[in-house]
């Protein structure tokens, strides 16, 4: 199980992240991808992902593009020209954040048997 406080604390670079590699995404489909990449570890619910979103296009780091299919609406939410240079800066930012935690903690890098 992935920690939920962990979660709230990262899940905007992790939402500039996925964007950034897969150029627009939907909100269905972030989670989905999370799930995938996480090995169905880590769950976002809608109320967690959607006001993250809300508020990188607030932030202007996301922009959004409406598509109609068939009679529904779905928003795909890309990065904006700034978000794009805003992106790299939050990813190092987590990075550090990350490797921090890990000196704090004195974790060690687990080992896999690779056969």
């Amino acid at each position: 199980m992935f920690s939920q406080e962990i979660l709230k604390g990262t899940i905007k670079p992790l939402i500039i992240k996925l964007i950034s590699d897969q150029g627009k995404m939907y909100g269905y489909q972030i989670t989905q991808k999370v799930k995938e990449l996480s090995s169905q570890k880590i769950v976002i619910t809608e109320g967690a992902l959607y006001p993250a979103l809300h508020k990188l296009v607030d932030e202007g780091i996301l922009v959004t593009e409406s598509v109609w299919i068939g009679n529904r609406e779905r928003k795909y939410y890309s990065l904006s020209k700034s978000g794009t240079l805003t992106a790299s800066a939050k990813l190092e930012e987590i990075r550090e954040s990350i490797l921090m935690l890990v000196q704090l903690f004195e974790l060690k890098p687990l080992v896999y048997d690779v056969k």
